[in-house]
């Protein structure tokens, strides 16, 4: 199985003060997460101010530094429509890119996310299928979008228990099942509901994120000291069940 970082997301480091911002720090921390069983890192690059962006030199940055660092590691971004909400204008950002990432993720539930996907495969670029809901569930089986994607991502992160993050992920994998959806499914929740949704993703065979986007503390309660805690607390879990980690991200074949 693959475990995948999310090193930041939307978190700032007012959340905690190992959230890393600059391109330097994401590297630094892509590596300390590969060290502790990570095949695949996902970034959300900031500009100068720290804030997400989507711009190419700032993308570029974070490319550059992580691939340097690990060389080898499979290396995604997020196209997230709040940190551009016009779609037309998240498109050119992306058509702008020039240090490519090998993934990027593309919720299915955000304007312009067909568009999106075309254009990350017309660039070369592996698409991740951000599956919030049963409604994306449906769209990716309907759209037939499974075959444009190298990973789905089932994220529950909308779920205030985690009961119901574990109804919402096994009804969106029935869905996916029924309509016979074959990419690789990697699931997470969110703070509360992260480690339950782990676990039981690790149970049904699936790979699974863990990192500051997602949560903030341990299994056990206890605040993260870093996100390579948070990497080798999940690799301990996947031993426990007897899972074996990937040696390697299942990379998107660019040229």
């Amino acid at each position: 199985m693959l475990i995948q970082a999310c090193l930041n997301g939307a978190r700032s480091r007012a959340e905690h003060a190992g959230v890393p911002v600059t391109a330097a720090a994401i590297a630094d921390d892509a590596l300390a997460c590969v060290r502790a069983g990570a095949a695949s890192v996902h970034v959300h690059p900031r500009d100068a101010s720290a804030r997400e962006t989507l711009a190419a030199a700032d993308v570029g940055r974070a490319v550059e530094a992580i691939r340097a660092a690990c060389p080898g590691v499979q290396i995604g971004v997020t196209t997230a429509a709040w940190i551009v909400p016009d779609a037309e204008l998240r498109l050119a950002a992306v058509r702008a890119w020039t240090a490519l990432p090998d993934v990027a993720s593309v919720n299915l539930g955000e304007e312009g996310a067909l568009q999106m996907i075309e254009l990350l495969n017309a660039r070369g670029v592996g698409v991740e299928a951000g599956v919030w809901s049963l409604a994306d569930a449906r769209l990716l089986v309907d759209e037939g979008i499974d075959t444009a994607c190298v990973r789905v991502l089932v994220e529950v992160e909308s779920a205030q228990s985690p009961a119901e993050a574990l109804q919402l992920a096994g009804a969106i994998d029935a869905i996916l099942d029924d309509g016979l959806a074959e990419t690789p499914r990697l699931h997470h929740g969110g703070d509360i509901t992260a480690w339950t949704v782990i676990v039981a993703a690790m149970e049904r065979g699936h790979d699974v994120r863990v990192g500051f986007e997602d949560t903030l503390v341990m299994p056990d309660g206890s605040i993260a000291a870093s996100n390579a805690t948070l990497v080798a607390a999940a690799a301990e879990l996947a031993r426990r069940a007897g899972r074996a980690l990937d040696a390697s991200a299942r990379l998107a074949g660019r040229d």
